[in-house]
């Protein structure tokens, strides 16, 4: 499949977003919980998606029965063995919206972009234009 060069490079700018986000977080948690026996520790790959307690990002949904429409559901997941309680994953799912929140508007200036629930997930939905293509 070949995708535009825009798609890409406006994917690539989130994925930024979403590795500062993982730095956050594994600086607040990376210690609560023990990795998986194969995921290696934080730092020691070339994605931060590919080491350490976290694993942050998001998955273009066309929003097919969703209250918010299309956009990015916004994915958290820990890589350990050890269970890990509903409060404690819906704290570290607020504060990864928090910080989209944040670090949106820095990235993607001049579009309005909102990060809200949409059922039981976070979804990153408004102006996802990628100006003239």
């Amino acid at each position: 499949m070949v995708r535009h060069p825009k798609v890409l490079a406006w994917e690539k700018d989130l994925k930024e977003v979403f590795d500062e986000i993982d730095d956050y977080i594994e600086d607040r948690y990376g210690a609560t919980y023990p990795l998986r026996p194969l995921r290696p520790p934080r730092g020691t790959t070339s994605s931060k998606s590919h080491d350490g307690l976290f694993n942050v990002g998001a998955a273009f949904s066309a929003g097919y029965g969703s209250e918010k429409g299309r956009g990015y559901v916004v994915e958290v997941r820990f890589a350990t063995l050890r269970h890990v309680p509903v409060d404690v994953r819906e704290q570290v799912e607020e504060e990864v919206a928090v910080k989209l929140r944040e670090l949106l508007p820095v990235k993607f200036p001049g579009q309005t972009m909102h990060v809200d629930r949409d059922g039981q997930v976070y979804k990153i939905w408004g102006d996802l234009s990628l100006g003239e293509v």
